[in-house]
């Protein structure tokens, strides 16, 4: 198969250009994943990833994002392919070009990132989408959202009653049934939806009593945390639009509580400073913004871009194993 016609130098534009945009986002989703390290229980994490989840531009930034990591690794491997072919045998003695060892090892650390990468979307982005994940995730929801007309009603009448949602709505049927020749059929057919609206919250009830009690209304009351699966679909199924998202703050803690995960991220730090530790001149290279005027400079800011990004991502399961 033919692969199709576009300049070597073209590929390389492409490849720095989606590189400087990922090395960027980096450093933004590094300084974001520094709230977990507050004492302040998710508040400031819990508030960005809602933000994050809610605005239009950032879901149309986070499409981009995704297009731009493809658009990186397969014009990368496109590369790759290119050069293996205009070369198919190899030299007969080693080379001993001074090309930088990063240099060399970029196309591996590239594919070691990739398949860390997976495994962190395993561990956290798909929940976004309700795919599997490698463990159980845990969800939050904001508790105004849930305080409908239905469930206020239903919570105050059984407080009132002192019975459970369960038995106030049994009671009402019974007396709705008892009292059914007052009511002409018109109203009878509204009271009946009502008791079956009523009767669609009880889950959602039920929720809410079970995370009071068990202190799971956090940040100022304003977040119910440590819901399941189960307690996701009953929200969604009596609450039309209610928003169930993934707790990335309380995943994350868990996931870095657990030494060998601790390790496994790290050691992809190390890989990932490898890769940005060449990426990061080479792209200035790559889009004629190097000279010799300007390199040493770019070289030495790469340098500290790359520890700076690198250690703030690595505090991040160190400070949570740790402290």
């Amino acid at each position: 198969m033919s692969l199709p016609k576009l300049q070597s130098v073209t590929k390389k534009v492409l490849v720095a250009f989606a590189g400087g945009f990922l090395l960027l986002f980096l450093l933004f989703h590094m300084c974001a994943n520094l709230c977990i390290l507050r004492a302040d229980d998710g508040r400031w994490y819990t508030d960005f990833c809602y933000f994050m989840g809610k605005n239009y531009v950032v879901k149309v930034f986070e499409v981009v994002l995704l297009a731009m990591l493809a658009l990186h690794i397969i014009i990368t491997v496109w590369l790759w392919i290119g050069n293996r072919r205009a070369r198919p045998v190899g030299y007969h003695k080693p080379q001993r070009s001074k090309t930088d060892r990063g240099s060399k090892l970029m196309m591996w650390t590239g594919v070691l990132i990739f398949f860390c990468l997976l495994m962190h979307f395993g561990d956290f982005f798909f929940a976004k989408f309700g795919w599997p994940t490698f463990s159980e995730p845990t969800y939050i929801v904001e508790a105004e959202s849930l305080r409908t007309d239905e469930v206020t009603t239903l919570q105050q009448g059984a407080v009132q009653q002192g019975m459970t949602p369960e038995e106030f709505l049994d009671m009402y049927d019974m007396q709705l049934q008892q009292y059914a020749d007052n009511f002409s059929p018109g109203e009878m057919a509204q009271l009946n939806k009502n008791l079956d609206d009523l009767r669609k919250v009880v889950p959602v009830v039920n929720i809410m009593e079970k995370a009071y009690n068990e202190g799971r209304f956090v940040i100022d009351n304003r977040w119910i945390r440590g819901l399941d699966k189960a307690d996701k679909a009953a929200l969604e199924a009596a609450i039309e639009g209610v928003d169930v998202h993934p707790d990335f703050y309380v995943m994350a803690r868990e996931k870095f509580k657990v030494p060998h995960i601790c390790v496994f991220y790290l050691l992809f730090f190390a890989v990932l400073w490898i890769h940005m530790r060449h990426a990061f001149p080479s792209a200035f290279q790559t889009l004629g913004l190097n000279n010799y005027k300007y390199g040493r400079a770019i070289e030495i800011v790469g340098v500290v871009y790359a520890w700076v990004v690198c250690l703030g991502f690595a505090a991040v399961p160190i400070g949570v194993l740790l402290f």
